[in-house]
């Protein structure tokens, strides 16, 4: 017929009935009845379910991962390398507005959450958390859990979930392959009110994952592939400037153009102080940030001289001028994209991208300086605006393992029957008896 809606199984259409899914769900699952008013894979969805001696009214998805473990586990997964154009394309969006996206494994854990500080809240309250298992085997129906089973996108509304603690909320998910095997990576989801499953919601994260995929294929090309002077094409160029990653490293790792080139520390200090102060450095100003003792400036040129040997040989275009100091192309430092992640509120993504603190072995006092600022901005970020998750994620770095007041605020947070309360208040126990034997 012209001008009739195109209905497709895996997604929720304006026709469905609310009122006939719950009959529907009360007669099949609470009843084991056949019944009508429900999408067939709902229905054989239930029927796994049920198969498997789940309980519709109790919720229990498997957390069996420490923290540690998980936060190790995360940062292997593949999927990790992608969180910056997931959140670029979906979880910004988010915010303030009644969704959260849920990132997880092939296997259904979950492995980051991210979106409106509200809803992830009240989420926990179903234990929609990090680490817990969401597949179907462990939960029941649900968006992330049955789109890996059936290794399809799929939208489920309310009472379309097995477990009725479910059923206020809707969601979609889509799961991502190995864009070399084909394999399932993981799933995305998107968790909330109707608005997880409007009309726009499944094409919308279709081409988010579309996009993580072809990025992957891209970093897989160029692990196979290295750019060594190629004879019939020039080297892909990757789009913005340089990259410096000095987070939690001794050295530091130079990405340009498709190219990785390792540096000294006492390089990746000059540079990052160069790409610190945009402006410039005179010789004894970057003397006094790098070595802070007199008669430093000439140990600084004869360094300056071997740094551009290093870089005029991989990247010429990052030499340093002189007088002053100063880099004539942007480079970019992982620091700085942790705290433009702060500024836009993505405590998530800027934790999952803070490796440690700005060349932890450096002893020089711009570095120094440098770290101690990044330090701070993300902890009283999080202390301020982030959610419960999250601060806890923080409370359990290096930076904030013995910090009283970040576990006390993670404990003033939780909600009283939250199953993390136990583990933090021993922490905290722990915190207190060693200071007071100092």
């Amino acid at each position: 017929m012209i001008g009739a809606a195109v209905t497709s199984p895996w997604s929720v259409t304006p026709v469905l009935d609310p009122a006939a899914i719950e009959r529907a769900h009360e007669q099949i699952v609470g009843e084991r009845m056949s019944s009508a008013g429900v999408r067939r894979l709902v229905e054989e969805s239930w029927k796994r379910s049920l198969a498997r001696s789940l309980d519709p009214d109790t919720i229990l998805p498997g957390l069996d991962l420490s923290d540690d473990e998980l936060r190790e586990y995360r940062n292997q997964h593949p999927l990790s390398l992608v969180l910056p154009t997931i959140h670029r394309l979906l979880i910004q969006h988010t915010f303030e507005t009644g969704l959260i996206v849920a990132v997880g494994d092939q296997s259904g854990r979950l492995l980051w959450i991210d979106g409106d500080r509200a809803l992830r809240s009240k989420a926990e309250g179903m234990l929609f958390v990090e680490g817990a298992d969401w597949s179907e085997a462990a939960v029941g129906t649900s968006a992330p859990g049955t789109a890996l089973a059936l290794d399809h996108g799929i939208q489920i509304q309310q009472a379309e979930h097995f477990n009725r603690i479910v059923h206020p909320w809707s969601c979609t998910a889509v799961p991502v392959h190995d864009p070399s095997s084909g394999g399932l990576l993981g799933v995305i989801d998107i968790t909330g009110g109707s608005d997880a499953v409007s009309p726009a919601t499944m094409p919308l994260l279709e081409a988010a994952v579309a996009a993580v995929e072809a990025e992957l294929r891209i970093r897989r090309l160029d692990d196979i592939h290295p750019v060594r002077a190629p004879r019939r094409a020039p080297a892909r160029v990757v789009e913005g400037p340089p990259l410096l990653s000095i987070l939690g490293r001794e050295d530091g790792r130079l990405e340009v153009s498709g190219r990785v080139i390792e540096l000294s520390t006492r390089h990746a200090e000059i540079l990052t102080l160069l790409a610190w102060h945009r402006g410039g450095l005179s010789a004894e100003a970057l003397a006094e940030l790098v070595y802070d003792r007199d008669g430093s400036v000439a140990t600084l040129r004869a360094e300056m001289v071997r740094l551009r040997r290093v870089l005029e040989g991989a990247c010429p275009e990052l030499v340093p001028e002189s007088r002053p100091y100063r880099l004539t192309r942007s480079l970019e430092l992982d620091a700085h994209r942790v705290l433009a992640f702060l500024e836009r509120g993505a405590h998530r993504v800027a934790l999952t991208a803070y490796a440690g603190q700005v060349l932890p072995r450096s002893e020089a006092p711009g570095i120094l300086a440098i770290r101690a600022e990044v330090a701070s901005v993300l902890r009283e970020s999080v202390l301020a605006d982030a959610g419960v998750d999250v601060l806890l994620a923080y409370a359990r770095t290096d930076d904030a393992a013995y910090d009283l007041e970040v576990w006390m605020e993670s404990l003033r947070r939780l909600p009283q029957r939250s199953p993390k309360r136990a583990a933090v208040v021993s922490r905290i126990e722990r915190i207190q008896g060693e200071l007071s034997r100092r």
